[in-house]
């Protein structure tokens, strides 16, 4: 496999567990009682982004780096997947 396309499935990897990460500690201006005029009561107070980035970098270097183990040591061989998915003739 080419670092162009393992950058790429890390890419993927990443923003598949970000749209995960995003609702943690997600707390409303309607829970916390301080609704701003003119914003909907649903919109987060404290999105604490950073925090976030930097939980998702880990949680999908974790996964990239299972995924990358399981592929090079051909843990699961791709008949198994075939098998598993139903497509097996």
């Amino acid at each position: 496999m080419s670092i162009f396309t393992a950058l790429a499935i890390y890419f993927v990897i990443w923003w598949i567990v970000l749209f995960a990460v995003l609702p943690w500690g997600v707390h409303s201006q309607h829970e916390s009682g301080e609704v701003t005029p003119g914003t909907d009561p649903g919109a987060p107070t404290l999105t604490n982004l950073k925090r976030k980035l930097f939980w998702t970098t880990i949680v999908a270097t974790l996964v990239f780096v299972a995924w990358f183990v399981v592929y090079v040591n051909r843990l699961i061989p791709l008949d198994q997947v075939v098998t598993w998915l139903g497509m097996a003739n």
